[in-house]
Parts: structure tokens; sequence; C-alpha cells
């Protein structure tokens, strides 16, 4: 393992120390102006995201809509050349979902509204040609399963990550004992999904309904909402490729 490995490895175990922190005052209070927040939306918007959120998932999980053309990089290729290549992926994934945000915000609340589901189809687009960028077919339903796995850990309930973050740094033994694609997907709780994937952007998002400020808000939202994800993705990632290196050394 080279120097730029050993500095990763550095890095990710102070992510995951971040990763893992219990709630803090300020996450706290967010979390009831949250819950205040939900309480005064109508139902009718909770169903739509919720459905939102179920097509997309649907979709990963049983369809090859977001596979990207392109084949996953050669396996040979060094960490740190992915890392490059992830970051400027997920710089150029930001700036789509920041002009999207843009455009919705400034549109009212239908528009603003639909810019849920939209957001969730460019994250998950984001997160298959990163996964191709790490050398992970994802044609392949266990790869799918483990971009669903890196999303709910982005954007996931603190008391939540620890569990999520354990079986992504154990991929390949959960992911043997996963069932078939279809009795998997009866098997998801989409309402727990939805829920923790809406409260985890609630303030954000809900202030792209605003007259006036919905565009500027919407174009910051998304930018950092796309970032938040990126970071946890690729690190996730390179938990995968430093542990496959250091099974390959064992071995």
């Amino acid at each position: 393992m080279g120097t730029y490995e050993h500095r990763l490895q550095r890095e990710l175990h102070i992510w995951e120390h971040s990763l893992l922190k219990p709630s803090g005052l300020i996450q706290n209070m967010s979390k009831r102006v949250q819950m205040k927040i939900n309480n005064v939306i109508p139902e009718k918007v909770h169903t739509a995201i919720t459905s939102a959120v179920r097509g997309i998932v649907t979709s990963v999980l049983v369809g090859l809509d977001f596979v990207p053309k392109n084949q996953p990089l050669h396996t040979g290729l060094p960490l740190e050349e992915r890392d490059v290549k992830a970051k400027a992926l997920m710089n150029t994934y930001q700036k789509i979902a920041a002009v999207e945000g843009a455009g919705t915000g400034a549109g009212g609340i239908m528009l603003g509204l639909a810019d849920f589901p939209a957001l969730i189809a460019i994250k998950m687009k984001f997160l298959f040609e990163l996964a191709h960028v790490y050398g992970y077919d994802t044609k392949d339903f266990r790869e799918r399963l483990f971009l669903l796995h890196v999303f709910q850990l982005a954007f996931s309930a603190p008391d939540q990550r620890g569990a999520l973050l354990a079986k992504i740094k154990n991929w390949e033994q959960v992911a043997a004992g996963f069932p078939p694609e279809q009795k998997y997907l009866k098997n998801v709780d989409w309402e727990q999904f939805q829920r923790e994937y809406r409260d985890a952007i609630d303030f954000r998002k809900m202030l792209q309904l605003v007259p006036v400020i919905g565009a500027a808000v919407g174009a910051w939202a998304n930018y950092g909402l796309l970032e938040e994800l990126g970071v946890v993705a690729m690190n996730c990632y390179r938990l995968r490729k430093i542990e496959a290196q250091h099974a390959k050394k064992a071995d």
C-alpha cells in the first residue's frame, strides 16, 4: 500500500468518527424544526414524495435505466487516479443539481415540489457513474443495492449510521446473504426510506418553496446536498478498495 492510501486511511478514520458522532445541539434543534414543518405540510405532499422515492428506488433495483453506457474503469487503475476522476464527476453533478434547483425554485410551489424526484434522479445517476469510476459494474444487482445503502447512509439519522456503515464495510459478506431481486424489493420499507431522506433535506428544500428566494435557495440546497452525497459515496468506495487491497495481501 502506497503513501496515498496510508494518508487516505487516516482521512477515512476521521470521517468515520465524524459520521458516527451523536446528534449535537444544533442538529437536535433542526430536527424539532423539521418535525414542525412536517406537521404543516399537506399529506398529499408526503404521499407524492414517498411515491417519487419508491419509483426511483424501484427503477434502481429492477431496471437498468441508470446504468452508464461506459464500462467500469480498469481494475488496475490506482485509487488516487480514481479519486481525481470522482471529484471531477462530483463537481459536474453539483453544477447540474444547482441549475435544476434554481430552475424549479424560481417556478413556485408546484415546480418546487417537482424538484424532489428530479433531484433524486440526479443523485442516482451520479452514484451509478461513480460506481463505474471505482471499477464496479452496476449491471450487477448487488452493486445497485450497494448504491442504495450509500444513499441511505448519506441521508440517514445519526442513530442509523453505525449499522449502515458496518454493512458497507463488510459488503461482500453482507451481499452474499441478500435474497433474490424481486423478494428483496418487496421487503423495502418505503415509508422509512422516504422519511429519513425527507427529514435530512427538509429545512433547506422547504425554503426553496418560498417566493422570491426560491431560486437562490434551490441552487444552494441542491449543490450542497449533492456534495454531501458525493463525500459519503467516495469514502464508501475508498473503504471497499482499501479493504480489497488488504484481503488481496492476506491471500
